[in-house]
């Protein structure tokens, strides 16, 4: 079977294969410009940097000298340092004042507190008077004087005082205290110009809040030993009246020992009240049995005396009568049954017996009543005793009611007797340990390191202040590098150039040089530049730098056009002095050098050069023969440099330049010209300036518009685009002039030039060959 030819069963597994590649291209491709652009913004601040380099380091040294100068005329201030050492409270005053609660309980505001204190203004004002600092100058006073103690006393320096206020401020500012960390200690620090006297103020101000703490704990501690003192008075007066009124209700009540008395009435209340419960039970059984033997049953009346037999003997004997007469009964029945069986009813001794049985049965009634009548006596006398058993219970409980009303009574009199003495005593053990806390002049706080005389000053930290101002003059210089990079207006690079005006980059022409310029004033020639006489620096010194980038602009003119290359030329700029004439004279002889016939035409009717430029006298040209006041061929001449170069100056000034190069005969020249040389380089008046330029646009084949680096603005750059693609004029491009090549904007021309590339044009070095030629030769 024969497959279709460009088709393979496995193209699409080789597609998705194929596809990883790609894939993988697009991501280092994605990384790749990630990390150009990157290195980009970086390269862009380090060319910044070298370019204000200047500004820099400037800006570093006038910072680093003022602040090197200011360090050094400042006044020396030393800093005096002492310690103290804040302990916990004593447990003695502790207890004085909290009582027996003696738990250990850390506060950390205490701490803060002491802070506080230090920096009060009443330590502050005690040491500012005992140090006399209100007379020194740096208090605002006028030098030490002797004075009597009476006069720091005085108005200047109480509390509420202007004077005081100002004090404060002045001791206050120079005073720092600080809690080091993790510990009770506490740094004193005052600065001054006097070391001496920094380390009498730090001593001072500890000693003194070392006096005060000890004299208010001293105050507070007598004042409580006076507030005890007149409670323990009155508590002494409450103690002594509880304790009569406790003595006067025991022998009103006849109470001796409450405690013990009203266990021995509880105790017999129980003890009655068990008896009463078994009287009772003993009444109701004696009761029962009662009933049952008045209801007259001789069974019954059997069995209950046989039931009280416990009774007694009678009981007893009762119950034994009984059982004995009741079996006599059952006898005599069985034979009176028998005999009436075997001998009919009639028999005699059934009667017999009948009246046997009679006489039994009385004597079982008789015995039943004797029975009756002791079971009634035991029932009585045993209701009696209950009854007299509840009376007693009645009144044990009446008596224990009694005794409970006196025992609360009581009880509430003694608790107060025993509170007023318990508080008495209480009071009396806190005077007495007042009294010795006052005599052994305790403080929990002491001087752990006295402040000693500073050896150096704290201030000016002249190592500090030099890298604190290093690092902010050099942050500073870069500051201002990026702030004048950022209001720089101007366009540097063709790239700028080529982002600003959308419009292709033709090249650039570098900066003539020093030697250049001497080399071109011993010929009578100008440099490259519209501030100074041009330069033909492109016939002069053909080799150079200069006259290559006016060869490579020669290139890109004869290629922007499709075709045939352009044969008029029209240059201009968008202000003055921007190099326009220089890029006419220059890129006319370049053309020219190519073997071409090419005709430089002066348009700049108002400040006209190239006559100046070539050395050539005032004589007619273009504005003579737009008024026809000669020919072309007669104001055209030809140029001394290259025979193939012709001249049409300026000529006369007109008092109408506008309306002369918008007119019909220019438009008629340029025809006429056109079809006599291959190339026409005009030169124009600025852009923005007039509209001479805008008026020939329209007729030229190609618009060169030349700036000037680190000169023309971009508003300009864009104004003149604008106005030459408004009238469809056909810009080739823009010619960056006068390039300072050792710029740091330009750090990647000598990139690409290498590291040799630059000897390839040294002028110099061509220019000693040269010399040490003509030298040997001659």
């Amino acid at each position: 079977m024969e497959q279709v030819p460009g088709f393979s069963p496995n193209s699409t597994s080789l597609r998705e294969t194929s596809s990883i590649p790609m894939q993988l291209g697009r991501q280092l491709a994605l990384m790749q410009s990630a990390t150009t652009a990157q290195d980009s913004l970086l390269r862009d601040y380090f060319r910044v940097l070298i370019k204000r380099v200047w500004v820099v380091l400037g800006t570093l040294l006038i910072v680093f000298g003022a602040t090197l100068i200011a360090t050094l005329r400042s006044t020396p201030i030393y800093d005096a340092k002492g310690s103290i050492a804040i302990n916990k409270t004593d447990p003695m005053l502790s207890n004085l004042r909290d009582g027996n609660n003696s738990v250990d309980y850390y506060d950390p505001t205490d701490l803060d507190t002491e802070v506080r204190i230090l920096q009060s203004d009443l330590l502050a004002l005690q040491v500012i008077k005992e140090l006399n600092l209100d007379r020194l100058p740096e208090f605002g006073g006028h030098g030490m004087r002797p004075s009597s103690s009476l006069e720091l006393t005085t108005d200047a320096i109480q509390p509420d005082s202007a004077r005081a206020t100002e004090l404060l401020g002045a001791f206050k500012g120079n005073l720092r205290v600080l809690l080091v960390p993790n510990t009770r200690i506490l740094e004193i620090h005052f600065r001054s110009p006097n070391k001496e006297l920094a380390a009498r103020v730090v001593n001072t101000l500890a000693n003194t809040y070392i006096e005060q703490n000890f004299k208010t704990r001293f105050e507070s501690t007598m004042q409580a030993s006076d507030w005890l003192s007149r409670q323990l008075v009155d508590l002494q007066m409450k103690v002594e009246t509880s304790q009569q009124k406790l003595v006067r209700y025991q022998k009103e009540h006849n109470i001796l020992g409450i405690d013990e008395k009203q266990n021995i009435t509880t105790q017999k209340l129980d003890e009655l009240n068990k008896e009463l419960t078994a009287a009772e039970s003993d009444r109701m059984e004696k009761e029962s049995l009662y009933r049952l033997a008045e209801a007259g049953d001789a069974e019954s009346a059997a069995s209950v005396a046989g039931a009280a037999t416990g009774s007694g003997k009678s009981s007893a004997a009762s119950s034994g009568l009984l059982d004995k007469l009741e079996a006599q009964k059952a006898d005599l029945k069985v034979q009176a049954a028998q005999l009436g069986t075997q001998f009919g009813p009639a028999y005699p001794k059934i009667a017999q017996i009948n009246n046997q049985i009679t006489e039994i049965d009385t004597q079982v009634q008789l015995e039943m009543k004797k029975v009756t009548a002791r079971l009634r006596g035991d029932y009585m006398a045993s209701l009696h005793r209950e009854n007299m058993l509840r009376a007693a219970l009645e009144d044990q409980k009446q008596q224990d009611n009694k005794l409970n009303e006196s025992a609360i009574e009581y009880s509430l009199l003694k608790r107060d007797f025993e509170t007023n003495r318990t508080l008495y005593e209480g009071l009396l053990q806190k005077l007495k340990e007042a009294g010795v806390t006052a005599g052994l002049r305790s403080n929990n706080i002491r001087e752990v390191d006295i402040a000693r005389t500073p050896g150096a000053p704290a201030e000016p930290n002249i190592a500090r202040n030099l890298v604190f101002a290093f690092a902010l003059g050099l942050s500073s210089g870069i500051g201002l590098a990026f702030l004048l990079e950022g209001l720089d207006n101007t366009v540097r690079t063709p790239e700028q150039a080529q982002a600003i005006s959308g419009l292709p980059s033709l090249g650039m022409i570098p900066l003539g040089s020093k030697i250049g310029a001497e080399a071109g004033a011993k010929q009578g020639l100008v440099v490259a530049s519209s501030k100074e006489p041009v330069e033909l620096i492109t016939q002069a010194r053909p080799q150079s730098q200069m006259a290559e980038s006016y060869r490579a602009l020669r290139t890109s003119l004869l290629l922007t056009s499709l075709g045939a290359p352009p044969k008029i030329i029209l240059i201009t700029s968008a202000l003055p002095r921007e190099g326009k004439t220089t890029t006419s004279v220059n890129t006319a002889i370049v053309l020219a050098q190519k073997g071409t016939r090419v005709l430089l035409i002066d348009a700049d009717l108002r400040r006209p050069s190239i006559h100046k430029a070539l050395g050539m006298g005032p004589r007619v040209g273009l504005s003579n023969v737009l008024t026809g006041g000669a020919t072309s061929q007669q104001a055209t001449v030809r140029s001394p440099i290259l025979p193939n170069l012709f001249i049409l100056p300026a000529g006369t000034p007109p008092p109408n330049p506008a309306e002369l190069m918008a007119s019909q005969q220019m438009f008629d020249l340029l025809a006429e010209l056109r079809e006599q040389y291959d190339h026409i380089v005009i030169d124009t008046p600025p852009t923005l300036s007039v509209t001479d330029a805008v008026v020939l646009s329209t007729r030229s084949d190609a618009v060169v518009l030349v700036i000037r680096s680190s000169q023309t603005t971009k508003p300009a750059l864009r104004r003149t685009r604008d106005i030459l693609t408004q009238v469809n004029a056909r810009v080739a491009g823009v010619l960056l002039n006068a390039v300072n090549l050792n710029s740091p904007d330009y750090s990647y021309y000598y990139e690409y030039q290498g590291k040799h590339g630059q000897r390839y044009y040294d002028e110099s070095q061509t220019d000693e060959n040269s010399i040490a030629a003509a030298s040997g030769g001659a």
